[in-house]
């Protein structure tokens, strides 16, 4: 199909390594499309031919070999090579005869050849092929694929999980639901780059797809976020289609009168959960003769468990609204009076977000659940603190944003067992034991390389990661290993009880935190345990919700200003006994004294906020969340996430938004908003 390409024609002679790997049957199809994608961005098209080329010749027994063919013939096309491209296209036919882009492109290459009647045999056969294709069928084995997805993911089978969603997703790559838990799963599992190529799900679609959660994973772009947010609420939550059938009460007057005001707590975590963890202790310090607090739990039912019965026992009224549908439970809500409800959900596992859409009080808070704005017309307030979301950054969020000294309570009467000892957790006894104890989806591939550079730094140390499945475990160590890092210096802690767990976190040294998605409870947990944590804080809630907590223990000279910092200063304590000892005296001498452990104040503070809130709500004050041209923030957020820019500072992400903005306006002009449009509303 091709003559030889001399390889040495590339510069440095990136195809010897490829081709090994091709030979050996050690070279993914991702791997391989990528690498002829980058050879042919660069103008070595005749290199990305004889990379698809060698791969054909030694994997014929791969599954997907049409693909190859099809990518190939692609290639051989953009070459002039229209011979070779018809053979690699009819090689894709003859391996999977119901490819129905190989027939599209057989066929355009035959007409443009002048053979029409050729060309139209080609179509026509695969209409003949595809007769029994219809939209009911297409359907239906759609919800069978998400399905088999939904259920091999909750037996943890993940890889099987995986490739029923691809199927799902390039069956219907316009539906998001299928992509956007095969990202999940990738995420999960550690498989880097986290989006493949494919043919039939473009790049955008992946990112309109992906849920704003795992954005937070993926990018530190808090303006996507949000807009994905907006994206999701209207769409997925939407409006009650039965809103008539419920009549919001008006605001009661409580300043002034001596009576209580009554809160509401809604969530599916008032259990053994990290949420319901944080809560306990807030729950029992309120002033119940200033507050009235109502719990709504919508979670699962399960046996009581204790964290849950404390809090039935800390708060004034306990309401399981599990059972009740969306409107059943919007009425409870109201006839029970609530001035103040706080989302404690958000977009999050068991979320009722349909019931807010009622409104059913007259004031809806989001706070403690989710790290990022709610983006509703509903959710008009968002507690927050001055680390988290500093006033430049209020144009992140749709919420007036109220503030508490930090945002992550804790709950000081947890349950910690005796530590054991570092051979009792699996840890060697004379190392250096780095850690981060976050889900593996918060594990990127630039978080991953920079600890690697710092166990590079630092012989003999080792890096202590909660264990996902084995098959996620032994991809880090490979990743280590290609990275020059022994296998064995990935140490893996396995499940454990709260108790337990809460009583090894302290056998580490440092805790490094990830990026852009950050420890939340997690850090709370290991500072409390007297373990240092180091992190980087970024733009998005995400992304400072660990910087707020490090400064709320009185550490904050670990928040490093971006990530060449933060490897510095893992390896500089890691070199420094003494100035590792002086931080861990620190937090040990603040620790019932910090901002982090006062709870008492926060329970006061978040009181204050109650009652601010509802003399707001009294005067005609409560705000209206601005929604304004988020679908615009979001085709562009769609845009720009393709880039795929780690960490920038504030400027050059505002920027980049809007350059954007500018050219969409000079297309078509923008309405106003109180953004980043025009291009001098903000900062």
């Amino acid at each position: 199909m091709t003559a030889n390409f001399p390889l040495d024609a590339v510069p440095g002679n990136p195809l010897l390594e490829l081709m090994a790997r091709a030979r050996n049957q050690q070279l993914a199809l991702a791997d391989l499309f990528q690498s002829a994608e980058n050879l042919s961005a660069a103008g070595h098209r005749p290199a990305a031919a004889e990379i698809y080329k060698l791969w054909i010749a030694f994997n014929d027994k791969n599954p997907l070999l049409h693909l190859a063919y099809f990518n190939y013939a692609v290639t051989l096309s953009s070459l002039g090579d229209t011979a070779g491209a018809m053979h690699a296209l009819r090689a894709a036919i003859r391996i999977e005869p119901q490819f129905g882009q190989a027939y599209i492109n057989l066929g355009r290459t035959l007409e443009d050849c002048g053979l029409i009647g050729p060309a139209v045999e080609q179509w026509q056969a695969y209409a003949d092929a595809t007769a029994d294709v219809t939209p009911d069928r297409i359907t239906h084995r759609l919800l069978s694929l998400q399905h088999i997805g939904r259920v091999l993911e909750g037996a943890d089978r993940l890889e099987e999980a995986e490739a029923a969603l691809w199927q799902a997703m390039e069956l219907a790559p316009t539906r998001p639901e299928a992509a956007q838990h095969w990202i999940s799963l990738r995420m999960r599992q550690c498989k880097w780059p986290v989006l493949q190529p494919s043919l039939y799900v473009t790049p955008k679609q992946f990112m309109e797809a992906m849920s704003a959660m795992s954005i937070a994973c993926y990018a530190d772009d808090p303006l996507f976020q949000m807009a994905k947010a907006y994206r999701y609420a209207r769409t997925t939550v939407g409006r009650p289609a039965d809103l008539a059938a419920f009549s919001p009460k008006p605001v009661r007057r409580k300043t002034g009168t001596g009576k209580r005001l009554r809160v509401g707590y809604l969530s599916s975590d008032l259990r053994q959960h990290a949420v319901g963890f944080a809560l306990s202790e807030v729950l029992e310090l309120h002033d119940k003769a200033s507050v009235e607090i109502y719990a709504y739990y919508c979670g699962d039912p399960a046996p009581l468990d204790p964290t849950q019965a404390r809090i039935q026992r800390a708060v004034d009224h306990w309401r399981d609204i599990a059972k009740l549908n969306d409107l059943d439970a919007a009425r409870m809500i109201a006839d029970d009076e609530i001035d103040v409800l706080i989302d404690v959900n958000g977009y999050t596992k068991h979320a009722r977000t349909a019931i807010f859409a009622y409104r059913p009080a007259p004031a809806i808070v989001n706070f403690c659940g989710y790290p990022g704005t709610m983006a509703s017309p509903y959710h008009q307030y968002m507690i927050a603190d001055e680390r988290i979301v500093p006033p430049e950054n209020e144009l992140y969020y749709t919420e007036k944003v109220l503030r508490i000294p930090c945002n992550q309570p804790v709950d000081r009467a947890r349950l910690v067992n005796p530590r054991p000892t570092r051979a009792e957790a699996g840890l060697p006894d004379d190392a250096f034991v780095f850690a981060s104890f976050n889900g593996m989806q918060k594990i990127t591939a630039p978080c991953f390389a920079r600890w690697m550079t710092i166990l590079e730094a630092t012989p003999g140390s080792v890096l202590w990661l909660l264990a996902g499945d084995d098959v996620a475990n032994e991809r880090l160590r490979s990743r280590a290993a290609e990275s020059g890092i022994a296998p064995d210096r990935i140490i893996f802690a396995g499940k454990a009880q709260n108790p337990d767990h809460l009583a090894r976190i302290g056998l580490a040294d440092l805790f490094l935190d990830t990026f852009p998605y950050g420890a939340h409870s997690t850090a709370a947990d290991a500072i409390t345990q007297g373990l240092p944590v180091l992190t980087a804080a970024g733009k998005s809630f995400a992304a400072r919700f660990c910087a707020s907590i490090v400064a709320a223990a009185g550490i904050p000279e670990l928040i490093c200003d971006g990530p060449d910092e933060y490897v510095r200063t893992a390896i500089a304590l890691a070199q420094d006994p003494a100035r590792l000892s002086g931080i861990r005296r620190s937090l040990e001498e603040q620790r019932e004294t910090c901002a982090l452990r006062d709870t008492p104040a926060l329970a006061r503070r978040l009181e204050a906020i109650f009652w601010q809130i509802q003399g707001e709500a009294e005067r005609g004050e409560t705000p209206i969340p601005d929604l304004r041209n988020l679908d615009i923030y979001h085709e562009i957020g769609t845009q720009l996430a393709a880039a795929e820019i780690e960490f920038e500072d504030d400027a050059s992400y505002r920027a980049r938004y809007r350059a954007e903005l500018a050219a969409l306006d000079a297309y078509a002009p923008l309405q106003p908003d109180a953004r980043l449009w025009p291009a001098n509303a903000a900062t």
